[in-house]
């Protein structure tokens, strides 16, 4: 039986991922770019993608089965499919005949704070319709989650719509990840809170709730979007996590020491950390322990997803 949203209480299911997959071209350099001409860059191609970079990570927590589903070209497919699989997670993949799958550059500037820019070409991973949902897919689910990059286009929101009704007619638990400071100031924050109806947790990271709320101040902005979902766990990078209920932080989480190589794909690691960990039983405050302990992994190595199993 599902219990209370974040009772701790060990739910016997999978957790189905629903977001992005995407090809990631990482290029890491050191200082400033020299428009016009050559920049020294070390250049890897990665698999990534904010959905599949949780799934991989939740799958690597242990515990339950990870599902994911998420669009791609026929270009990549098998690519991505053995990747996922290599990471443990059962991938449920639509191949698009139309579109490329996604990809993103990342650029990482190899200074102290390893921070990066993404260039996005999201190809086949936002055309995800309602017409890819089953209500099958919840078949053994214990928790669903959304990437929030399904909120940036009308085919992929109808989508969100559809799943998330399913989900409450069966009680199961709906998370949902914000994803993109950017793409959410073109959305709008009040749109975004009106697409959100009927989300149990909030994930966002600090720049994404404070645009959400239109407050600087990261607690303040925790507080006022608990008001709008039960329960919501802001990632501050750096500074740990907060928890917030009923218009309150509850609870503040300190980060796990790390010296970042790569930014890319931390709050994907909480994310997909938390859920594991609580599908396994663990409280949220707990939960978000073992999420600040990911994120301080996945910003030592290069890349958005965790290193396959030997």
């Amino acid at each position: 039986m599902t219990g209370a949203v974040g009772d701790g209480a060990v739910r016997d299911g999978a957790l189905l991922v629903v977001g992005d997959v995407i090809t990631d071209v990482v290029a890491r350099h050191r200082g400033p770019l020299a428009p016009g001409t050559d920049t020294a860059a070390a250049i890897r191609t990665v698999p990534g993608g904010a959905g599949a970079n949780v799934a991989c990570w939740a799958a690597r927590r242990g515990g339950a089965e990870v599902r994911l589903l998420g669009r791609v070209g026929a270009d990549a497919a098998a690519w991505h499919e053995r990747k996922l699989a290599a990471c443990g997670v059962l991938p449920l993949l639509v191949v698009d005949e139309q579109a490329p799958t996604g990809t993103v550059i990342c650029l990482v500037d190899e200074g102290a704070a390893a921070e990066r820019t993404f260039l996005t070409d999201s190809g086949a991973s936002l055309r995800l319709g309602p017409g890819d949902w089953s209500d099958a897919l919840l078949d053994g689910v214990a928790r669903l989650h959304l990437s929030g990059y399904l909120l940036f286009t009308e085919a992929s929101r109808a989508f969100v719509a559809v799943a998330v009704k399913a989900a409450r007619a069966r009680g199961v638990p709906v998370s949902l990840d914000p994803a993109s400071a950017g793409f959410l100031g073109e959305l709008g924050a009040g749109r975004f809170r009106s697409l959100v109806e009927g989300v149990d947790v909030l994930l966002p990271s600090r720049d994404e709730a404070r645009l959400l709320t239109g407050v600087s101040d990261a607690a303040e902005a925790a507080a006022r979007l608990s008001r709008l979902v039960p329960l919501v766990v802001a990632k501050q990078g750096a500074r740990g996590a907060l928890l917030a209920r009923s218009g309150e932080v509850y609870a503040r989480v300190p980060a796990v020491p790390a010296t970042p190589r790569d930014t890319t794909g931390a709050g994907d690691a909480f994310t997909g950390a938390f859920l594991a960990a609580l599908l396994a039983g663990a409280d949220p405050e707990r939960a978000a322990a073992e999420g600040c302990g990911a994120g301080a992994l996945a910003v030592e190595q290069i890349g958005g997803r965790p290193p396959a199993p030997a």
